[in-house]
């Protein structure tokens, strides 16, 4: 099925200094909001204890902190969360040597002393002691970096490594958009949402490959002198309606589950949900331009 009738043109390369500038733009305001504002880590990369905790009448954040206050635990972190912020709650707590169980304990006998036995309904709960978390933390950034350089090597195999620049540079350009809309929307960073990053790396390259195999076939077919801003046009073109299809119905998806999925998925639906659409537009506006600057008109 085509979207866009075979034969069809469209100028990709005359928007690509527009386009520069909004990545740049966007760049810039994602790298600044991680040195002002920082990652909200979650559980997994800091260590503590994670309780969610589900309450059968309307309860406030304040009611919350006073029922664990007499505890010791002031200083916990109260958010509230699902459809309905009146009655479901995040409650964390830093980690303290190997305290994490007995924090969730007490937690527990405290809510369900004040509002009763029957109204508190604990749902899940998470302890990370600090060594861990620290280790976990390091192994999921340097997940990122290793996928990287795989990819940089299979790229410069299969193409060439004006072709393996292109890809790598338009990859980063993706995950730090995705990271920064993390730092500015206060969204916690945690184990799934790593692997959300880490898709989202494997779907713009897989993009970027099928546009970027239609570039070296349609240069093979070329006879004598091309323009190469003209090919890179034709060959996007060309792909345009995969493109479009394969993206809009993964978006779909992914959108259901970021209205619907409820809390524990939702910052990861919507890691996938920001990279897929910065993906896809990399791979069309970012990667092929940058494969232009590499390259040379055919004589």
């Amino acid at each position: 099925m085509d979207i866009i009738r075979p034969g069809t043109q469209i100028d990709f390369m005359k928007y690509r200094k527009a386009a520069f500038a909004l990545s740049a733009a966007l760049i810039i305001i994602s790298i600044a909001a991680l040195f002002v504002r920082g990652l909200n880590y979650g559980t997994d990369f800091t260590g503590g204890t994670e309780i969610q905790v589900a309450f059968s009448k309307t309860v406030k954040t304040d009611e919350v902190r006073s029922a664990i206050d007499p505890i010791g635990l002031a200083g916990a972190a109260i958010q509230s969360i699902g459809e309905d912020r009146d009655n479901e709650f995040l409650i964390r707590t830093p980690a303290e040597g190997d305290t994490g169980g007995e924090a969730a304990q007490q937690i527990e006998g405290a809510l369900k002393s004040t509002f009763g036995e029957e109204t508190v309904d604990i749902r899940r709960v998470d302890v990370v002691g600090a060594a861990v978390s620290q280790d976990l933390k390091q192994k999921g950034f340097l997940s990122l970096f290793y996928a990287g350089i795989g990819l940089l090597i299979y790229i410069w195999w299969r193409f060439k490594i004006s072709y393996s620049v292109a890809a790598i540079l338009a990859l980063t350009h993706d995950v730090i958009i995705t990271v920064g809309m993390f730092s500015i929307t206060g969204r916690e960073i945690s184990l799934p949402v790593i692997a959300a990053f880490l898709t989202v790396i494997g779907y713009s390259l897989n993009d970027t490959i099928i546009i970027f195999d239609r570039i070296r076939e349609n240069i093979k077919k070329a006879a004598g002198s091309f323009d190469f801003p003209s090919l890179l046009d034709s060959s996007i073109s060309q792909t345009l309606s995969r493109t479009l299809i394969t993206s809009s119905t993964t978006l779909f998806v992914v959108l259901a589950l970021f209205l619907f999925g409820g809390s524990v998925i939702n910052n990861f639906a919507f890691a996938i949900m920001v990279g897929l659409i910065v993906g896809t537009y990399s791979s069309i506006f970012v990667a092929s331009p940058i494969l232009m600057l590499f390259s040379r008109t055919k004589k």
